[in-house]
């Protein structure tokens, strides 16, 4: 058994590039979509939630309380376009095409990516992704430690 399966956490996987985390604070491969929070260009206080779902490549962008953005109009928005620019730092192009089922190749640019989708938008609910997110940042507050979280509890760690 590896050190680290004894610990109540893992390594954490560093992404690929760096991020800015101003510009999309959470980026995920879940669920069958690309997913995340993407900050708004004009009003600091308020955050997107826009996703890709995989293989139809459907897309949505609404505001965490359901609000459609204004910039869909037929194709993805600058937000949709932030949220793929910042998976592909996350994760790397290759990982991002294959989850996504995007035929490009990797290292194509998030325009060459957007073209080869071939999705139309579609209302998504924010509130799973949104409460994901807060949820994450949740963790920033609790002082680090090897201790275990009580929350973590009924995670299958060291079970033989």
């Amino acid at each position: 058994m590896d050190p680290w399966e004894q610990l109540s956490s893992v390594p954490v996987v560093p992404p690929v590039q760096p991020r800015k985390l101003a510009k999309a604070p959470f980026v995920e491969l879940a669920d069958g979509r690309l997913q995340g929070v993407v900050s708004s260009g004009s009003d600091i206080e308020r955050v997107y939630v826009s996703s890709f779902a995989a293989k139809t490549h459907v897309y949505s962008c609404s505001t965490n309380n359901n609000r459609p953005c204004g910039g869909l109009r037929g194709s993805p928005c600058k937000h949709l376009q932030t949220l793929l620019d910042e998976a592909v730092l996350q994760y790397g192009s290759e990982r991002v095409i294959r989850y996504l089922n995007i035929d490009a190749e990797p290292g194509a640019s998030t325009w060459e990516l957007i073209r080869a989708m071939k999705g139309h938008q579609e209302s998504a609910l924010a509130a799973t992704v949104f409460s994901r997110f807060l949820h994450h940042l949740a963790y920033l507050e609790v002082p680090g430690s090897v201790d275990p979280l009580p929350e973590l509890q009924w995670f299958p760690a060291g079970v033989q």
